[in-house]
């Protein structure tokens, strides 16, 4: 039985327009992060510190799933 492959070689593509998105969802991700935590009273260098990681992170997933 042949084995199937993908015609482009199975690799994830990365655009430029989707590092742009990426950067620009960690953006609103960590402004988000920001105003909740400020809502809620929580309003710290761990809180931000841990917001930055996160939105970081959900832009690298964008990124690199191609969305």
């Amino acid at each position: 039985m042949a084995a199937l492959t993908p015609l482009d070689g199975g690799g994830i593509k990365t655009s430029r327009a989707s590092l742009f998105g990426g950067i620009a969802v960690a953006i609103g991700v960590f402004v988000l992060w920001v105003v909740l935590a400020r809502d809620l009273g929580a309003a710290g260098v761990a809180s931000l510190a841990i917001g930055a990681v996160v939105s970081g992170l959900i832009g690298l997933w964008i990124w690199r799933a191609d969305l």
